[in-house]
Formats: structure tokens, C-alpha cells, sequence
């Protein structure tokens, strides 16, 4: 049977304009000894995440890093990681949290946008990273937490050894710049959403309101890296806002999930819509072998959830999966289903306290119930596109984003979303730009022009295709292809269908036309979901 709901405690702070440094403080001096998050043997006690973070703060001060400053990550997931991001942000320097799975190709661009000027990084990244950064002059200081260390850069227990555990003297204010994400897969013209250390915070909190997190939560992070939106924010600072404990696990070994929530007694998962699959697949196959009774929630964002799988997981593992939207514009999600199962199936809930969405037509009209238009929201927002005014302007409009979802909003005020105005693909919950497959293609000497598009797929959401045209006289096989892809790019971002064609990709405008060439094809449209 589904664990009850507790009770919602009261805030330990309501929507102040406070910096992550007095998130965290608070925390540490409510919560104390607790522990904050575990993984394997390490457990650190909000106490020590609060030390330890002052401690590489006054490390990073004595270092140079400064005010307004860059820092670069490129790391899994470990408690080392969030040390590190409140020891940077401490310091009113800004964290860019990276992908440590892309490749140089997008590493390059990157770097040159937004200039880091120290790198926080661990191999197997640092091993391609390392002979090119004399091509980056700006990044100045290179610190290695790979263990052991490779010898070729500072370590984290040298730079940690350098601090001391004593607050900072001055302190960012709540609206500056606390860290940049690159949306959409960090596209090969990329987009840095800036968030403020408020904008950060209050999601924070407005988020364990829609999950009724308490301190006795026990949440696992499962694969979700700590570098997105989803698990640094909704998942880990959700959590610290409540006084609950992260249960780091490595992989994404369904059994290993399974184990760990029975072992820690975890209360709430949250996912993307691919894990809960896997896990029908898994009870499917081999059954329900561990004790789940602790599981009070099951979370899903990232991309659609498929109705059937939905209707699955609750037949199996007698929970719902509640549904939540968002993006990292608004620096996480800002809609949530209710928490005791009542949301209308296929739908991603109402807006979280104090934000808004609403539809609108080409021409910005509001439209009522049940007319379909984009979806424009607002809440905690994001300052902007660093150094891109003018892409700022195009989604920010009189302090609404305009979020490239199209959707419904029904007479009850449920959220639905129906299709997509933006050129995205979204496997496995992953935002991709399928600019950055054309562009690496197109520099291949025998493809004239290639176009990227999204195939629905029951498993993983969506899987990444490739319509490609060779040159004239040139042949290119399938293996070429995804060898080009995965040895320039992530390697999610690798097709998993390609096709060729022998006619012309653009039309008289210089566009492709992609739904076109989904009918010309005979491919199936990634929208609407079958149930």
C-alpha cells in the first residue's frame, strides 16, 4: 500500500530575498549534525556541507577567484560536487555546471562563451581536456578531484587545504548571478541561462511545497547528474531546504535503485519518465523483490510520460507517478500534480505557489480553456542569456517566458502539454538541439545536408534520428555517421535511426521543413503521445 503523506511543517524561511549562502546557513543551523547527504561510506552533515563549503570558499578567495568570477565544472555526481558549488557561489563567483560527457567540439564553445577562469574537473574529462587548455589562456587554475589524483594539477585536498571554515566577509547579494546552465543540450550556439541565488532559493522551497517534503524525507539521487537543473535543484536543494537526506547512487542499475530504497528507507523518487519505465520493465521481468513500503512519492519531469506506463507502475508498484513541468528558464519546474494521485492522467498539474502559465496565440492573445497555443509561464525566473541580449528578448517578453511548448489549460486549470514549437529532441529527459548533429554532419566532405529529428519511443521518450544526404556520387554508411556524432559529440546525442535520401533537404526558403519530411518519410510525429 502507498505510505501515507506527512504533515507539511512550516517553512524555516518564506520566500525572502536571500542569498544560497543564508540557504545553507539556515539549514546547517536548524539541522545541525543530520546528515545532509550520503554516498557509499561518506556522510555529510549539514554542519560539514556548511564548514566545508566556507573552508573552499576562503580556499577560492585566497586563489583569486572573486566576484562575478567563472568556475567551471566538469564532474559526476558526489559530495565533493556540492561542496564545491556553495564553496564557489560563497565566494559571489559564478558556477558553470558542464556536462562532463561532452567532447572538445562543444567544450570549445563553451569555454570561449563564457570564460572560465578556474576548472574543477576529474577523468576521464581531464584526460581530453588537459593538452588543449593552452587554447585557453582565461582558464587560469585547474583543480583535479579524480581519485587518486592524475599529479598534473592541484588537488581538491590542497585547495581545500588552503581555506579556512569561517564565513565570508561580504556576500553576494540575492540577485546576482549564483550559476549559468546551458540549456538544450549546451547547443553548438549556446545559451547560458543566468540564475540568481533567489530565483535558485525560492524554487527550492516552492518545490518541496509541491512534493510535501519534510525532514524526515529520504530521497535518492538516481540518475540525475548534480550539472542539470533536475538534480541539483529539484532533487538536492529541494530537499536541503526541508532538512531531508540525499542517498547518492552511482549507475543507473535498476536493481541497485531497488535495494538502495529498501536499505535507506527512501521516501521519494524523483525521475524522468525513462527510469519509471525501466522499472516496470524490471518488475516486469523479475518481479518486486524488495520492501518498498517506505515509498511515500514517485516524481516525473524531464519529458512526457507515456499514459500506459503511467497505468503500469501503478498496477505493479500501487503508486502514482505525479507529474511535474518546467525548464531551466525558470530555473527548474513550476507546475506539480497533486501529491496524492488525484491529477488528470497526461497532464503536468497546476502552477506551484506563487507562479503562473498561460496560453497565448501567435500574436500573444490569452486564449481560454482548452484552446491549444503556447504555453508562456512565469516564476522564478532566470536574469537572462549571458551576453545574449537579443535571444533574452525573443523568450522574455513583460516578464513572461515565452517556452516554445504548445498546450491546453482545461476549465479546472490542469496543464497539458501537446506538442513543441521549438526544434527539440528530448530522449531519456535529456534537452537536445538537433542543431549540434546537423552542424558536425554537414562537415563531413560527403554529406551535403542533414537534418535531425525526434522518433517517439515508449522506452526512453524519444531517440535521436538523422536524415542525411550525400553528395552526389558519394555513399556514406550508418556507422560513419554515428561514429562522427560520438566521437564529436556527447554521446547521447548520437542517432539512434539514420536515414538517406537522394533529394533536397531545404526548400525554396532555405528551410527544412522537418514535418515534412516526417510524411515524406512515413515517420511517426513525436506528438500526441499514444496512450
Amino acid at each position: 500500500m502507498t505510505a501515507p503523506l506527512p504533515s507539511m511543517p512550516a517553512l524555516f524561511w518564506s520566500s525572502q530575498r536571500v542569498n544560497l549562502n543564508t540557504f545553507l546557513r539556515t539549514a546547517a543551523s536548524r539541522f545541525g549534525d543530520k546528515t545532509a547527504v550520503a554516498s557509499g561510506d561518506v556522510r555529510l552533515s549539514y554542519a560539514d556541507l556548511d564548514r566545508e563549503s566556507d573552508r573552499l570558499a576562503s580556499a577560492l578567495t585566497r586563489r583569486g577567484v572573486s566576484r562575478g568570477d567563472r568556475v567551471a565544472f566538469l564532474l559526476g555526481n558526489s559530495p565533493e560536487f556540492l561542496i564545491a558549488f556553495f564553496g564557489v557561489v560563497k565566494t559571489g563567483a559564478i558556477a558553470v555546471t558542464l556536462d562532463p560527457k561532452y567532447k572538445m567540439t562543444e567544450l570549445e564553445v563553451l569555454f570561449d562563451d563564457c570564460r572560465p577562469s578556474a576548472l574543477l574537473t576529474e577523468s576521464p574529462a581531464l584526460e581530453y581536456v588537459a593538452p588543449e587548455l593552452p587554447r585557453f589562456p582565461f582558464i587560469r587554475q585547474v583543480f583535479d578531484l579524480t581519485n587518486p589524483p592524475t599529479g598534473r594539477f592541484s588537488t581538491f585536498r590542497e585547495l581545500m587545504a588552503g581555506g579556512t571554515p569561517s564565513p565570508m566577509a561580504s556576500e553576494p547579494a540575492p540577485g546576482d548571478t549564483a550559476m549559468i546552465a546551458y540549456t538544450s543540450g549546451a547547443s553548438l550556439n549556446p545559451r547560458g541561462i543566468m540564475l540568481t541565488h533567489e530565483s535558485i532559493a525560492l524554487e527550492a522551497e516552492i518545490s518541496g511545497e509541491g512534493f510535501a517534503e519534510t525532514e524526515r524525507d529520504i530521497v535518492p539521487l538516481f540518475a540525475l547528474p548534480l550539472h542539470h537543473a533536475a538534480g541539483l535543484t529539484i532533487v538536492v536543494l529541494t530537499c536541503f531546504n526541508r532538512g531531508g537526506t540525499i542517498i547518492m547512487l552511482p549507475g543507473t542499475s535498476i536493481a541497485t535503485l531497488l535495494q538502495a530504497i529498501e536499505k535507506e528507507r527512501a521516501t521519494l523518487l524523483i525521475a524522468v519518465p525513462f527510469i519509471f519505465a525501466m522499472l516496470v520493465r524490471h518488475a516486469e521481468e523479475e518481479g518486486i523483490k524488495h520492501d518498498l513500503g517506505s515509498l511515500r512519492l514517485c516524481a516525473g519531469g524531464g519529458s512526457a510520460l507515456f499514459v500506459e506506463v503511467g497505468q503500469r507502475f501503478k498496477e505493479l508498484f500501487d503508486r502514482h507517478i505525479v507529474q511535474f513541468w518546467g525548464l531551466t528558464e525558470v530555473t527548474a519546474h513550476i507546475t506539480c500534480q497533486a501529491v496524492d494521485g488525484s491529477g488528470v492522467p497526461g497532464s503536468i498539474g497546476k502552477p506551484l505557489r506563487g507562479c503562473e502559465v498561460k496560453v497565448v496565440d501567435d500574436a500573444g492573445r490569452v486564449l481560454g480553456p482548452c484552446q491549444e497555443g503556447e504555453l508562456v509561464c512565469r516564476g522564478p525566473m532566470m536574469k537572462g542569456y549571458w551576453n545574449k541580449p537579443a535571444a533574452t528578448a525573443e523568450v522574455l517578453k513583460e516578464g513572461w517566458l515565452c517556452t516554445g511548448d504548445i498546450g491546453r489549460i482545461d476549465s479546472d486549470g490542469n496543464i497539458f502539454v501537446t506538442g513543441r514549437k521549438k526544434d527539440l529532441i528530448i530522449p531519456k529527459g535529456q534537452n537536445i538541439v538537433p542543431g549540434d548533429m546537423e552542424t558536425v554532419l554537414v562537415q563531413h566532405p560527403k554529406i551535403v545536408e542533414a537534418a535531425a529529428i525526434g522518433l517517439p519511443d515508449k522506452m526512453r521518450g524519444e531517440v535521436v534520428a538523422v536524415i542525411v544526404r550525400p553528395r552526389s556520387g558519394e555513399s556514406v554508411s550508418e556507422s560513419e555517421v554515428k561514429r562522427l556524432c560520438l566521437e564529436r559529440l556527447a554521446n547521447y546525442k548520437a542517432p539512434k535511426e539514420v536515414y538517406f535520401v537522394d533529394f533536397p533537404l531545404k526548400g525554396a526558403d532555405g528551410r527544412v521543413d522537418k514535418e515534412a519530411l516526417r510524411r515524406r518519410l512515413s515517420l511517426p510525429p513525436v506528438f500526441p503521445f499514444p496512450a
